[in-house]
């Protein structure tokens, strides 16, 4: 790290009210693909979505003001120009700012499935109850195995789901902000 490494002194309030912004548009999005995909009911379906988009949503912003001071001069005053007066100085900037928007999409959907996955695990009633099973049959034990398989499977397909239509909006919102 640099030895001028500090943290900012004026914090980016545009930047936070259109993350606040997209993240109320994101949350109704995605608790409904929870809801219908997942099956979980309204209630258990909203609470897993605004868990998961508040603590993206704050990983997100640690990560910039932790990655922000260790940008080259010409990439900070590109942020900053974009930030505050919406446009860019280089032509260049798109194709960066394209690159980084895939690469905020795919890290963004990892950090949603783990963090589901870990509130899916710690809040399991079923997991706090042991079961006292007598032995099991083999075929009974690889039915839950592909069981636990498939669910897997359909928790990533969901939240690959909600995250692009939430992200797709959001996209939609930033192309009207930019007429």
């Amino acid at each position: 790290m640099p030895d001028n490494w500090m943290l900012p002194r004026i914090f980016p309030i545009g930047g936070f009210l259109f993350d606040f912004l997209f993240v109320l548009i994101a949350i109704p999005i995605e608790a409904y693909v929870l809801h219908y995909r997942l099956k979980f009911d309204k209630k258990t379906s909203i609470f897993y979505a605004i868990s998961i988009n508040l603590f993206s949503s704050v990983i997100g912003w640690f990560i910039f003001f932790v990655s922000e001071p260790l940008l080259p001069i010409q990439l900070k005053s590109e942020l900053i120009n974009y930030i505050f007066f919406n446009n860019f100085k280089s032509a260049n900037t798109q194709t960066l700012i394209i690159l980084t928007a895939c690469i905020f999409f795919f890290t963004t959907f990892l950090m949603k499935f783990f963090i589901l996955r870990v509130l899916l695990f710690s809040l399991n009633a079923s997991f706090t109850k042991k079961e006292e099973d007598p032995q099991t049959s083999q075929r009974l034990q690889r039915r839950r195995f592909t069981t636990l398989n498939f669910q897997s499977t359909n928790l990533v397909t969901t939240v690959l789901i909600a995250n692009s239509l939430s992200y797709t909006a959001i996209t939609i919102i930033l192309l009207f902000r930019s007429k």
